[in-house]
This record gives structure tokens, sequence and C-alpha cells, in this order.
């Protein structure tokens, strides 16, 4: 299986085009608050001219599950990024909606509990995925902090785990071989690392990280 990457927080058709260009899996907008902050009808224009085969993850902070449903079907999502505020039943009520096709992703921001957090959340057969993220004071997630990755080696993305871990969290095309050379990710994760303003991509850094972590994934397995 070959590294998942998305390429997160894009606010325009362009930065969207560019990612699935360089070869990204999935690409991801954020409708929390944020500066990277879009909304339903501008990702439901962006959507409809991207790749049939390219994932479409809305990510989603403190929106109810009826929110989530109601973005999904007018955004052309094919998935979606939760954190802990959308409950803990939020991946049961949008599987019974939207069935398998639509990719469940629960994220856990690294520090003491999160090793406890992941391996609860693994046992969720609606969750496909789990995403590992920094978080500060202000920001839950496009923080540009990474995470202590050695420490997250021994305490999460061990050998033992096997759940689909994602790592996020500060990288950019200068770090991410060194992030996935020790965590051994099922997928990454990035946002503000290929950024050339908020909410702005560069495009030399996205496909640059993009080249970089297949090379480093390829290494990897």
């Amino acid at each position: 299986m070959s590294l998942w990457v998305k390429i997160c927080a894009n606010t325009s058709l362009n930065d969207a085009l560019l990612a699935a260009e360089a070869g990204a899996d999935a690409v991801g907008f954020v409708f929390a608050p944020s500066p990277r902050r879009v909304t339903v009808a501008q990702v439901a224009e962006i959507t409809l001219k991207l790749p049939k085969n390219l994932e479409k993850i809305g990510v989603f902070v403190d929106a109810s599950p009826a929110e989530i449903a109601k973005a999904v079907r007018k955004s052309g999502l094919t998935g979606v990024q939760l954190h802990a505020e959308a409950g803990a039943n939020a991946p049961a009520q949008l599987r019974a909606e939207f069935g398998p096709a639509l990719r469940i992703l629960r994220v856990v921001h690294f520090g003491p509990e999160a090793a406890q957090q992941a391996a609860a959340i693994a046992t969720d057969p609606n969750v496909d995925g789990i995403l590992i993220d920094s978080r500060t004071a202000t920001a839950a997630g496009g923080t540009g902090i990474a995470f202590d990755w050695n420490e997250a080696r021994k305490t999460i993305f061990g050998p033992t785990s096997h759940a689909k871990l994602i790592a996020a969290g500060g990288l950019s095309p200068t770090n991410v071989t060194e992030a996935i050379a020790t965590l051994h990710p099922w997928g990454i994760d990035v946002a503000s690392g290929v950024e050339a303003s908020p909410g702005r991509k560069n495009a030399a850094k996205v496909r640059e990280f993009i080249r970089t972590a297949r090379e480093a994934g390829n290494s990897a397995k």
C-alpha cells in the first residue's frame, strides 16, 4: 500500500487542482474557524471541477453530525475529518447515512493521553483512519508545529498498532522524509507547510512535498 498524501486547507480551485496534478490522494477543506476557512458553497464549486478519483475531505471541529452531513451532500465531499468536539457518536451516525463510500477520519492531538485515545478510537469500526496532529492553546490544527515524533513512535505509531495512522502538524518539504522514516505512518497531511500565505499554496512547495513524501514512503516499505 502506497503512502496516502493529503494537502489540506485549500481555499481555491487552482490550489486544489495543483495538489491533484502533483499527485496527492486527497485535498482538504476547513469548515472550522480558521484563516483558511471556506464555505459549503465555495467548496461545492471547487469539487465539481476536481478529478473524480481525488478524495475531497472536509475538516470539522465543532459541527453537529447533522451539519456535517449537510455539508457532505452539498459540497460533494468524499470524506470527513472529525475533531473530538464532533462527538464520539458522529462516525456511527455518518456511516449510517452515507455507508462505506465516505472516508471517516478522527483527530487525536499528541499529548499524554494521545496513545490511549488513539487505541480507543481504533476499536470503532466506523472510523477509517486516525490523524495525529499537534495543538496550541489557540488552534486545533494547522499550527505549523511538529509533535515529538520519537515519542510518538514509541507510544502511538509503534509496530503493534494496526490502525491507519496519519501524521500531521508541522510537516514541510524539508522534514517530511524524517517524519516518515521515524513514524512509518499510513498517511501524511500538510497545510501551512506548503503555503505562500494562510490559505494560499506555494506551487513549488506542494510539488516538492509530494515528490519527497513519495520517495520517503517507498524507501520506508
